[in-house]
């Protein structure tokens, strides 16, 4: 579910769950046993992919709609602890987001230090990013409401998250949502010159100040989750009516 490749000092971990990346418990925890192996492996920086047309579609849904709540539980609890891995790398991590990337792969986007979104062959269906989480009958966690705000601000993360919009590439490159904007083919390399240019900085002073500038982002997944009440939600009757509806789109 995870491919390594290795562009000199700079590691890649690509998703590979098709068709769209699908967020279950083992992508998840290879997702974070790689990103914490590779600093170990001589990574000086990440590029983090997923497919083309779909980065990840989020969290694998017919899966958690099929486990109990101790299955329900660990599922979420590997979601949060590969976010966390993303936050608390010791390297910059750099998104290469070649697709959609709705919900939790949105998150994993903001999780990482820079986001570089591609620009869809078709003008017409343009890729999206967003938390659209209350569309798919699930509420939006503070810790992750506060990695959109610090992108966009507090009114707009506002406006995105209580409708569940979801955004085009253009227009999340307009409002701060994703750093950069190039076309499909040259995602990969885009992602891989910043962190170049990035990585040809003195190293101490540029990950000392990288650590205080992201302290926040560590702060806001390891104490303002608050999986319990998250949880607690789940069986609500909306919610559940919501998922339920959704696994049968899929499953047509």
């Amino acid at each position: 579910m995870i491919e390594l490749r290795q562009h000199g000092p700079i590691h890649e971990i690509h998703m590979a769950r098709p068709p769209v990346n699908a967020l279950n418990p083992e992508l998840l925890q290879a997702l974070r046993a790689a990103v914490e192996a590779a600093p170990g492996k001589g990574a000086h920086g990440i590029v983090l992919s997923g497919g083309q047309g779909v980065f990840s579609g989020g969290m694998d849904v017919p899966h958690l709609i099929g486990v109990d709540k101790a299955g329900l539980r660990r599922a979420w609890e590997d979601f949060f602890a590969a976010c966390r891995a993303l936050a608390r790398s010791p390297v910059p991590v750099v998104a290469a987001i070649g697709g959609h990337a709705p919900a939790g792969g949105c998150v994993l986007a903001l999780c990482c230090d820079y986001r570089v979104m591609a620009r869809s062959p078709d003008p017409a269906k343009p890729f999206r990013i967003g938390l659209n989480e209350v569309q798919v009958g699930l509420a939006v966690p503070e810790g992750i409401q506060m990695l959109l705000r610090r992108l966009v601000g507090p009114r707009r993360a506002e406006r995105l998250m209580v409708s569940g919009m979801m955004v085009s590439a253009r227009r999340a490159f307009a409002i701060g949502m994703v750093d950069q904007l190039t076309d499909l083919p040259n995602v990969h390399n885009a992602a891989l010159e910043w962190l170049g240019a990035l990585l040809a900085l003195p190293a101490s002073p540029m990950l000392r100040t990288r650590a205080l500038a992201r302290a926040d982002v560590v702060d806001a997944l390891e104490n303002h989750v608050h999986l319990d009440r998250f949880i607690d939600a789940w069986d609500e009757p909306d919610t559940q009516n919501t998922l339920k509806a959704l696994v049968a789109k899929l499953k047509k």
